[in-house]
C-alpha cells in the first residue's frame, strides 16, 4: 500500500502539474509508514507520534535510531536529483585552511567559471569580498563565512583575490552559475621505476561517472598500466552500480561473476539480500594491487570500493581514517517534493566483513597537502602512495599517531558526503 501511495502521489502531480499540493504533513506520514517497514533500526527506533511533527525532516530526526545512525537523510526533491545527475550551482570550488590558516582551493571542477581563469588546487585565497575566510573557518565562524560567500543560487558575485604558486596575486570576480560536474577530477600517468601507474583521482559516483570512468580506463587500458593509484579523498560516495563498475575495471575480467559484496536487510526483508558480483568490462586492467589515498570524507560507495576489492587484490590505503559507513540507502521520491533515503540495508564483502563504523584506517597516515595540486609529486598523500609502489613497503617517516586534516568547506550539501544508493529496489 505504501509503494501505492508514493507512486500515485508522483502521478496525480504529474497529470495536475501542481508538486505543491504534496504536503509537508503527507510526506511527514509517508517516511513514517516507510520506516516501519524497510528501516534497518526499525526495532531499535524510538516511538513517536507523527502528529507531533510537521514535515518529514523533523520526524526523520525524531525517528532515527541515533547510537548507529548518523546516515539516513530527506533531500528536496529538485535539489537531490540535479546533485545527483552532477547538475552544480556555485563556484564550483571546495575551500580548505592549510597549516598556516591561510584559505586556499582544495579542489575545483573543470567547469567552475574560476577555472577557466586559471584558478587551480593549490591557491591561496587572501580574501573574499575583502575577509579573511581562511580566519574565519579557523576560528570556526561558519555563519559569518556563509555571510561572506552569500547563497548557493545563481547571480550571486563574489570578488576573490588569490596568490598564485609563483607568488604573484590575482583579483576575479567569480559569478555563482550552473554548470555540470565532472566525477573525474584526473586521469593521468605516472612513470615510476615499476612501470606505468595509473592516477585516477575521483570525486563521486553519480551519472554522469558511467561515460567518465570509460575515457578514463580506455586511456589506462592504452597505456599498458601495471599500477594504480585511486584517490577517493574526496569521494562521498554514490551508486552502487557505478562503484561495482569501478571495482571491476581494476579487478579486471578474471573476476567476473565472483561475488564483491552483499547487501543484507532487516528480518522484514531477508528475502531481498542479495550478492554483487564483478561484472565483465571493455577496459579491465586486471590488477593485483591497487594504492587508494583516503581523508575522513572518503565515505560509503568509496569504502565500499575498498572492502569488496580486498578478498581479491592487494589494497593499501594512505591518508587518513575514512568516514565510517557501511550501510545504504534505495532511494525513494514522494510527490516531487521530497526524496527519502532511511537506511535500508548493511552491506558486506564477500567474506563477510563490514561493520566499519568507525572508518578504515590507513596503511600509511599522510595528510591532506593542500598546498600542492593532485598531481604534484611533493603533494604528501601522493608522494606515500608512489613510495609504496616502488618499494613494497609504505615509508617509516611522517605521522605515527592520529592526527586530524584541517578544516574544509564544500558547496555541496550535506546529505551528499555519505551516499550508497541502490537505485534497483527488489521490492
Amino acid at each position: 500500500m505504501l509503494l501505492v501511495f508514493i507512486s500515485s502521489c508522483k502521478k496525480d502531480n504529474q497529470q495536475e502539474d501542481k508538486p505543491s499540493a504534496f504536503t509537508p504533513q503527507m510526506g511527514r506520514d509517508t517516511l513514517y509508514y516507510l520506516m516501519q517497514d524497510i528501516y534497518y533500526w526499525y526495532k531499535q527506533m524510538p516511538q513517536v507520534n507523527k502528529d507531533d511533527y510537521n514535515d518529514p525532516y523533523k520526524l526523520l530526526e525524531a525517528m532515527r535510531y541515533k547510537p548507529a545512525d548518523r546516515f539516513s537523510f530527506v533531500a528536496d526533491y529538485d535539489e537531490y536529483h540535479a546533485e545527483m545527475n552532477g547538475t552544480f550551482v556555485g563556484h564550483g570550488i571546495r575551500i580548505g585552511v592549510d597549516a598556516n590558516k591561510k584559505a586556499r582551493i582544495a579542489m575545483i571542477y573543470d567547469k567552475s567559471p574560476l577555472y577557466a581563469a586559471g584558478v587551480r588546487r593549490g591557491w591561496i585565497i587572501n580574501s573574499v569580498n575583502g575577509s579573511d575566510i581562511g580566519a574565519l573557518l579557523a576560528s570556526g565562524n561558519r555563519e559569518q563565512y556563509n555571510v561572506v560567500l552569500g547563497a548557493s543560487k545563481e547571480g550571486v558575485t563574489n570578488q576573490f583575490v588569490f596568490t598564485k604558486p609563483d607568488g604573484s596575486t590575482l583579483s576575479l570576480s567569480s559569478t555563482k552559475t550552473t554548470f555540470q560536474t565532472n566525477t573525474v577530477l584526473l586521469a593521468d600517468t605516472l612513470h615510476l621505476n615499476t612501470g606505468v601507474t595509473g592516477h585516477l583521482v575521483y570525486e563521486s559516483f553519480i551519472q554522469p561517472s558511467t561515460t567518465e570512468l570509460s575515457k578514463a580506463f580506455s586511456y589506462f587500458k592504452e597505456n599498458n598500466v601495471k599500477d594504480l593509484i585511486l584517490d577517493l579523498r574526496y569521494n562521498p560516495g554514490g551508486l552502487v552500480n557505478i562503484a561495482q563498475t569501478l571495482a571491476s575495471y581494476i579487478g579486471g575480467n578474471r573476476l567476473s561473476g565472483t561475488n564483491m559484496a552483499k547487501l543484507e536487510h532487516n528480518d522484514k526483508l531477508t528475502q531481498y539480500n542479495r550478492s554483487f558480483p564483478f561484472v565483465t568490462t571493455s577496459y579491465s586492467l586486471d590488477l593485483p594491487r591497487v594504492v587508494v589515498i583516503t581523508t575522513r570524507g572518503t565515505a560509503s560507495a568509496s569504502e565500499f570500493i575498498i572492502n569488496g576489492l580486498r578478498p581479491h587484490v592487494t589494497v593499501v590505503t594512505v591518508g587518513d581514517t575514512t568516514y565510517g559507513k557501511p550501510v545504504g540507502f534505495y532511494e525513494w521520491d514522494a510527490g516531487e517534493k521530497y526524496v527519502f533515503a532511511p537506511t535500508a540495508f548493511k552491506i558486506v564483502n564477500s567474506l563477510g566483513q563490514g561493520e566499519y563504523y568507525f572508518g578504515i584506517a590507513p596503511n600509511k597516515l599522510a595528510p591532506d597537502d593542500i598546498t600542492h595540486d593532485f598531481n604534484d609529486r611533493k603533494e604528501s598523500s601522493l608522494k606515500e602512495a608512489i613510495y609504496y609502489l616502488e618499494h613494497g613497503n609504505v615509508s617509516t617517516k611522517g605521522f605515527v599517531q592520529p592526527f586530524r586534516n584541517g578544516i574544509q568547506i564544500s558547496e555541496r550539501p550535506d546529505w551528499m558526503k555519505n551516499l550508497l544508493i541502490e537505485e534497483n529496489k527488489p521490492f
